[in-house]
């Protein structure tokens, strides 16, 4: 029989993140301040550490990764690279499929790569708190327990759409000693701003991420953490794609292809940049960025200067967005309900270095499905977009007999998602498509910049 698993020892578990700045054609673009001019280290010190500003700003290929970090690592990685035999032979294609499967970690997703040295690094720092947002729950969980690990309180401010679809991950959240509010809240000016316009307002990640950073700017002894979008949460995340590679190598393959759900652009990054190495190279692989169409960043965003949060306390970075007014609907993937996407990956899409399909809601649950009845394991909605592209580019290969290899990240387990499984068994789930008008008065919102 042939393998099915490929396993890591504790031992493998990377010494060092890889930055994919090194291998990039063209240095990043700079982040701007109020005044439209670029911004130095020096104006991130009331939110992050140091060490995490030197890991944003750094041009270095390899960081090292700290011994209490790689300790902490062991509780769940290496995560185990999956060949999908059983899929394969359901679709009846000649394509290989593997998957990383991410859901081995103790909160059930990939967050906590960057959640345990954002709390190391906060706690080496002196920093006694940590404020966040969350979007579909599995960033405030995992922030929760590596705030526990290191002894930092914790308060997470959830999406409220979220707070309300997934009331497990908010137990996940208090059971790890972290608080956790509906955003946006009366906790904060910003939350009580939106509040007072709209008492229903459902939130979004702009809106969560604003007050989180309301709340660390305001005291000395907190800091703000953040689950995505920012280069050094995308280097944390590569030890997802380091792994693998190593993993392939043991299974004598390499990935023609690699998929990875999009939202602010860790999964993907955490996946996918490892290999943009061996494409900047000369490798010929092609690297996919999945997003739901009712939230189109990449695919229908524009490429422009924009604020981080819905009120405009992050600096602006250059990124795709939809305008950080942008509303998204009420997806079960609120992971990736996000206006923007991390710089980096916006970079590398423009320069047409990386791909990016979207795809819609009904069709990912479908694919979720599918996937857990020939593998097992029950998906994130989240993960669901890469299974859904993947098994849509497995197809094509039935079509023309080609045998490449697919590769995607399943980010994490959908066992606190099941009451959408229930919904789209119930027929209750629509495909949403954002009205093009409301995009287009969203993005005219933009800031002004040069």
């Amino acid at each position: 029989m042939p393998q099915t698993k490929f396993l890591l020892d504790e031992s493998d578990i990377p010494k060092h993140w890889y930055n994919v700045v090194a291998d990039m054609p063209n240095p990043p673009t700079p982040p701007l301040g109020p005044d439209g001019k670029p911004i130095g280290p020096e104006a991130l010190t009331p939110i992050f550490p140091m060490a995490l500003i030197e890991q944003e700003v750094s041009a270095e290929r390899w960081i090292p990764i700290p011994e209490p970090v790689r300790e902490a690592f062991r509780t769940y990685r290496p995560s185990p690279l999956v060949r999908a035999h059983r899929l394969e032979a359901m679709l009846g294609t000649p394509a290989k499929i593997y998957f990383k499967y991410e859901g081995v970690s103790p909160a059930g997703s990939h967050k906590v790569n960057t959640a345990i040295p954002q709390a190391y690094y906060n706690q080496q720092a002196g920093i006694k708190r940590l404020a966040t947002e969350t979007g579909a729950g599995q960033w405030g969980s995992s922030i929760a327990m590596a705030g526990q690990m290191f002894g930092l309180e914790v308060r997470v401010y959830m999406v409220r759409v979220s707070y309300d679809q997934k009331p497990f991950r908010r137990s996940m959240i208090q059971t790890w000693g972290g608080e956790v509010f509906a955003s946006p809240s009366m906790q904060t000016q910003t939350g009580r701003d939106v509040l007072a316009k709209d008492p229903n307002n459902p939130g979004s990640l702009g809106m969560a991420i604003s007050e989180a950073v309301e709340e660390a700017a305001s005291r000395a002894d907190t800091n703000y953490a953040l689950g995505s979008v920012l280069n050094h949460v995308l280097l944390h995340q590569t030890i997802i794609g380091l792994e693998a590679k190593k993993q392939f190598e043991m299974a004598g393959d390499y990935p023609d292809m690699v998929f990875a759900p999009c939202g602010g652009g860790s999964n993907f990054g955490g996946v996918a940049f490892p290999f943009f190495a061996d494409k900047a190279a000369g490798k010929n692989v092609r690297l996919v960025a999945v997003e739901p169409t009712s939230c189109p960043t990449l695919t229908k965003g524009t490429y422009a200067y924009d604020f981080g949060d819905t009120a405009g306390f992050t600096p602006m970075m250059k990124m795709y967005t939809l305008g950080s007014n942008f509303m998204p609907p009420s997806i079960h993937a609120g992971g990736l309900r996000y206006h923007g996407d991390s710089p980096l990956v916006s970079q590398l899409y423009h320069e047409g270095l990386i791909e990016a399909v979207a795809v819609p809601q009904l069709a990912t649950f479908e694919a979720g499905v599918q996937f857990a009845r020939a593998e097992g394991i029950i998906p994130a909605p989240e993960s669901n977009h890469a299974i859904r592209a993947c098994i849509d580019e497995a197809l094509r290969c039935k079509a023309t007999g080609e045998k490449k290899t697919l590769f995607f990240n399943l980010s994490g387990h959908g066992h606190f998602d099941m009451a959408a499984y229930d919904k789209y068994f119930a027929g209750q789930l629509d495909d949403h498509s954002y009205p093009e008008e409301l995009l287009r008065a969203s993005l005219a919102k933009l800031p002004k910049v040069g």
